[in-house]
């Protein structure tokens, strides 16, 4: 055997074991990669801008309160009447409408939180107005929210700001109930 012989056997020889290894890597590497990208706790909700505005409030906001779970942290707004409109969203500081002062928040990320709803119920009453609009409900001891501030009442619009651990995923959905109420439910995730 000559010498360019034996040089072409062993490039040959040299490529072949490189494709049957690579596939092997390749899917080594898919499986790694699939394990490192599967969504935290099947979450899947991303962090951007979520709205509705098909519906209009027509109940006044009867309580706040705060959950948490395994996964994520709950936030939950009770109003005396149907599903209401809203926008929920990420913002680098939320803003009190109309007078465009800003609410100081705790947290790395700042979710600003408008609905609709009636400033006084039926009765004429107003309604739930929160002890203490720096700290709506007590979030010491979550994982993801730092602190829920009233920013403003203005024009049949509520807009809060929710201080959050970091930009994480969020959700944003109605319930019906109790009653003719419904409720308002935003949760965060823990991590990505």
């Amino acid at each position: 055997m000559n010498r360019a012989t034996a040089g072409l056997l062993a490039l040959a020889l040299a490529a072949g074991i490189a494709v049957a290894a690579g596939p092997a890597n390749e899917s080594a590497a898919s499986a790694t990669t699939a394990m490192t990208t599967a969504p935290y706790c099947g979450i899947s909700w991303g962090s951007l801008p979520k709205q509705n505005s098909n519906t209009q409030a027509v109940g006044a906001l009867q309580g706040v309160r705060a959950g948490r779970h395994d996964c994520f942290d709950r936030l939950v707004f009770d109003l005396g009447g149907p599903s209401m409109s809203y926008r929920v969203q990420y913002v680098d500081q939320v803003l009190a409408d109309p007078s465009g002062q800003p609410v100081a928040l705790r947290g790395g990320a700042f979710l600003q939180i408008v609905f609709t709803a009636l400033l006084y119920d039926e009765n004429g009453s107003v309604g739930y107005q929160p002890p203490n609009r720096s700290e709506v409900v007590n979030v010491t001891g979550f994982q993801t929210f730092r602190q829920l501030a009233e920013a403003e009442r203005f024009e049949g619009q509520i807009t809060m700001g929710l201080g959050v651990r970091a930009r994480l995923p969020f959700r944003v959905f109605t319930l019906d109930g109790p009653g003719t109420g419904s409720r308002l439910v935003i949760d965060v995730a823990h991590r990505w």
